[in-house]
């Protein structure tokens, strides 16, 4: 009897070793943008993002299972049913070395002081299933310039070179490596920034087709080669 039961005993931690372990079920993300609010915008603290007549710059959290992960501004666009891009507000440090040292004396050295102010950023983007955010790599993008336009996994806008002087119509898609589309339009000079050099671009769905509206120059239209999105999506695992 006794070597009956534990043949049955080997038998069945046999099978449990076999049976694949079934994994607790993982607690879903909650990724939401919260209210709007307005804070203090200058030309001084974002001299290339800032845009005539501003006075103040209008943010959201971002949050991710209620703790706040960046600040945000303008509208999000949904990629996918899952992901989203929005663009980034930086909060940046202003100070200079010599505000610490016109506020120091015997009795209070210098030390680091802050003076801060809000930048316009990157664009952002944001999977609701895994809650993770990761900044895009426009190619030639620029905040203070380029006023981005979506669709579905396109991005068009009007972009400057690394050497600043040759703006380009750009149309690039979120993971893609090399842009969709890359014109130029014309030269720049730095003295543009400050103004707007490009409306933002509008979209035409069937034929695919993209127009850019260079200021003080004629529209610029360009029909695009329809392909698949390069979106690939992280599954919901850590």
């Amino acid at each position: 009897m006794r070597i009956k039961q534990r043949i049955i005993s080997g038998v069945v931690l046999a099978l449990a070793a076999l049976t694949p372990a079934v994994a607790a079920p993982r607690k879903p993300h909650v990724v939401v943008l919260g209210a709007v609010r307005k804070v203090a915008y200058t030309q001084a603290g974002d001299p290339s993002g800032f845009q005539p007549g501003e006075s103040d710059l209008h943010i959201r959290p971002l949050l991710v299972d209620g703790t706040l992960r960046e600040w945000t501004t303008g509208e999000a666009h949904d990629v996918t049913d899952r992901s989203f891009v929005v663009r980034r507000a930086i909060r940046i440090n202003d100070a200079l070395p010599a505000d610490a040292a016109a506020g120091s004396s015997p009795e209070k050295p210098a030390s680091g002081v802050s003076r801060w102010v809000w930048q316009r950023g990157p664009w952002l983007l944001v999977d609701r299933v895994t809650g993770h955010i990761a900044a895009l790599k426009l190619p030639d993008y620029d905040p203070g310039i380029s006023q981005v336009a979506w669709f579905r996994d396109y991005a068009a806008y009007c972009g400057v070179t690394a050497s600043g002087k040759n703006l380009y119509a750009v149309v690039a898609q979120v993971a893609g490596r090399k842009p969709l589309l890359a014109k130029k339009i014309a030269g720049f000079e730095g003295a543009e920034q400050l103004r707007p050099a490009c409306a933002e671009a509008t979209w035409q769905r069937d034929p695919l087709r993209i127009t850019f509206h260079p200021a003080g120059r004629d529209a610029v239209v360009y029909d695009l080669v329809p392909g698949s999105a390069v979106l690939v999506e992280d599954s919901d695992e850590e």
